[in-house]
């Protein structure tokens, strides 16, 4: 992922607002728990930046602190602890996150007894100035310590800032089950895998979260069963990089009862006749069970719960995973590609590790495999030396492929990334506006044309709640994570599947009824 400022349409509506792969709509939201067994004695406000991993990690951390007696308010005048989850991807991230310190810190003049505690990305990166040079918190933890968070509330609550910014080859929090706060009722993120080994040079993600690990897939399948049994029908499952997601077999972890026959079974059948075409895949073969088997895995438990993932990476989605999209009518048909750029010399600087046309061929393969496959993708828009024909390229790329839609990013530079300290970031910002206008353009131009040609077609449609825009509609997402909207209808609710006729579109929903 990148820097700076992406779009996205929004439902049913003629007008674009700034919007982020990790929904722009749910920055610094304050997470609450829907109800708790006891009243406890001390509040916790946490508010939440960045991607869907932030928001999944914020759960965790709600998790363990209930089990030390807090509960959660929406009010941060009312907490006698306030956490802020943090991103480091944009800088303009960063400058909300500091500015929503400093009203903090005003009240903690109105009450000295209040912690504040940063977590996250930013924690990791800014720990020094966040403690010793400006003074505006009290306790300091990376994305991988959250086990220690009893411990530093403890340390503070005796007098002392505490910090704990560790990174972790192992810690992937599989054993913690999170509290689902603002859920919808309806859809729940899983993480599967934590940090990031591909050291794109733009990206800060590997300084802040670390080295890529996998979670063991007996608990992500638990978690899984018992959101379905809560009532839950769809899952999304999380990573920097799904695709890479290995969860080696050796030391066995106890598996019981029948899921240990079928993660067997499973093993025996697709381990063995495994054809993968990723660059990175071979580590362990036969040894482990891989993003594929995982995904089936998933989709088994139940046709009505439905799975989504996300991000994937050109350079590791594999064949295997596209026929296992296509074998199991639940696993949803769309998949988040990113492309960055369609140059092959700018990939080559930005550390990507394919071509323009590798990324053409994995293309063409989901298309083969998976027709009616929907395609998003991210795009950063004048990174380092950018020449004009490098731009056109990118143009012509998004020709080709048709996104459904897109993030769309120009490049700041970010301190610490293997950009910063190799390339100058020396496209002048007159000029990544204007380049950024025409990819703009271009993309409303693509997923024109892609809601066009679903007009008159038949979805699938899970009904997650009424429209935003009217009570007499409800409104969902289909299989290729477009919004629906459609009449409501007394014989469903929130969480039904229904079958929705298409009738017209606007440039960013589609529009249509049921005919169930």
């Amino acid at each position: 992922m990148s820097a700076q400022t992406p779009f996205k349409f929004l439902e049913d509506s003629n007008l674009l607002i700034t919007e982020t792969k990790h929904d722009e709509s749910r920055q610094g939201e304050a997470l609450v728990l829907n109800n708790t067994a006891v009243i406890q004695e001390r509040k916790l406000f946490i508010e939440s930046y960045g991607c869907a991993m932030n928001f999944s990690d914020s759960e965790i951390v709600a998790s363990i602190m209930a089990d030390i007696g807090f509960s959660t308010t929406s009010d941060y005048k009312q907490a006698d602890v306030i956490f802020i989850n943090t991103c480091s991807i944009r800088d303009n991230a960063e400058q909300k996150v500091r500015n929503r310190l400093r009203e903090f810190s005003a009240a903690k003049v109105k009450n000295p007894g209040l912690t504040i505690g940063v977590l996250g990305c930013m924690a990791e990166r800014l720990k020094s100035k966040f403690l010793e040079e400006e003074k505006l918190v009290d306790l300091v933890i990376g994305p991988d310590a959250y086990r220690d968070l009893p411990a530093l509330i403890g340390q503070v609550d005796e007098g002392n800032r505490a910090v704990n910014v560790l990174l972790s080859r192992e810690e992937t929090y599989a054993d913690i089950s999170p509290v689902r706060l603002n859920s919808n009722g309806i859809s729940a993120f899983i993480s599967i895998m934590r940090g990031c080994d591909n050291m794109c040079s733009f990206c800060v993600v590997p300084f802040t979260r670390g080295r890529e690990r996998s979670r063991d897939p007996h608990s992500i399948i638990l978690e899984a069963e018992d959101l379905f049994k809560r009532g839950f029908r769809e899952v999304t499952l999380l990573g920097q990089n799904v695709d890479s997601y290995k969860w080696k077999t050796s030391p066995p972890t106890p598996i019981q009862g029948k899921r240990e026959q079928q993660l067997e079974t499973n093993e025996t059948q697709t381990l063995s006749s495994a054809k993968p075409d990723s660059q990175s895949f071979g580590e362990g073969l036969g040894e482990a069970v891989n993003f594929a088997q995982l995904l089936e895995l998933i989709a088994r438990i139940s046709p009505e719960l439905r799975v989504r993932f996300s991000t994937s990476h050109p350079k590791d989605i594999t064949d295997e995973v596209l026929y296992t999209m296509a074998k199991y009518e639940n696993i949803c048909k769309h998949i988040h590609l990113p492309v960055q750029s369609g140059s092959s010399r700018i990939l080559d600087m930005m550390n990507r590790t394919y071509t323009r046309e590798w990324y053409i061929e994995r293309i063409k393969a989901i298309r083969r495999i998976i027709p009616e496959c929907g395609i998003s993708t991210d795009i950063i828009i004048g990174f380092c030396s950018e020449t004009e024909e490098e731009h056109m390229e990118t143009l012509s790329i998004m020709d080709y492929v048709q996104y459904d839609f897109a993030y769309m990013f120009t490049y700041s530079e970010r301190p610490g990334t293997l950009a910063a300290k190799r390339y100058e970031d020396n496209i002048p910002e007159e000029i990544k506006r204007r380049r950024f206008n025409e990819v703009l353009a271009k993309q409303q131009e693509c997923s024109a044309n892609k809601l066009s040609e679903r007009v008159g077609k038949t979805f699938k449609v899970l009904i997650e709640r009424r429209s935003k825009k009217s009570e007499l509609d409800f409104s969902g997402k289909s299989d290729q994570n477009t919004t629906v909207v459609f009449a409501a209808d007394a014989r469903y609710k929130a969480g039904d599947y229904v079958n929705v006729l298409v009738e017209k579109c606007t440039p960013a929903t589609l529009i249509g009824r049921i005919i169930n």
